[in-house]
């Protein structure tokens, strides 16, 4: 809850430079809730209506009360983008979402052009903060590790904890387990 907090404060700054003329300002948290991936989904939803009930409990931000907006994105690119728009359409400052790298992606080109700051907890291919930089974007960040770098540390733990043993790396053919597994393995 933490992390959604910070993206919340983050959040004001970003209201602020805006001068919002609502009597509210629009969050939201964008994620899986529904499909295979629905239980963090949820979480993330759970998570973020704590955090805008405890911000908004302490007077909010600015003064005003944040508005908390949940969008479904299945984790399928084509419906993160859908729900960018429609976020960009409520004029939501602030996404902490979404969960799934690939969706992810994709949306942060819409929340970029819609000058909305995007946090996400979750989504740990390189490409997200790495296209955003070459493009010059500065509202895209994340709160977790990197594939290579968890790929990474996993193979010095291999390293250090099986030397001399043979080890076999698993993974389940999603982007995230074949990012996972093809940094630890020695070439």
């Amino acid at each position: 809850m933490s992390m959604i907090k910070t993206g919340l404060l983050a959040a004001l700054l970003l209201a602020a430079a805006t001068s919002l003329a609502g009597a509210q300002i629009p969050v939201a948290t964008v994620g899986p809730i529904t499909g295979q991936d629905a239980a963090f989904g949820e979480q993330m939803k759970r998570g973020a209506e704590m955090a805008v009930k405890d911000i908004n409990a302490r007077g909010g931000v600015m003064g005003k009360q944040l508005k908390l907006v949940v969008g479904d994105d299945g984790c399928d690119p084509k419906q993160a983008v859908a729900v960018a728009n429609q976020m960009a359409n409520e004029h939501v400052v602030f996404v902490a979402g979404h969960f799934c790298s690939g969706a992810s992606i994709p949306a942060s080109a819409v929340y970029n052009e819609n000058g909305i700051l995007q946090i996400t907890p979750a989504s740990t291919n390189p490409m997200l903060t790495e296209d955003a930089a070459k493009n010059g974007w500065v509202n895209v960040f994340r709160t977790c590790g990197r594939d290579d770098a968890q790929g990474r540390v996993a193979g010095q733990y291999i390293a250090a904890h099986f030397k001399g043993k043979a080890v076999a790396i698993v993974q389940d053919k999603t982007a995230y387990g074949k990012g996972l597994a093809t940094k630890p393995r020695r070439r």
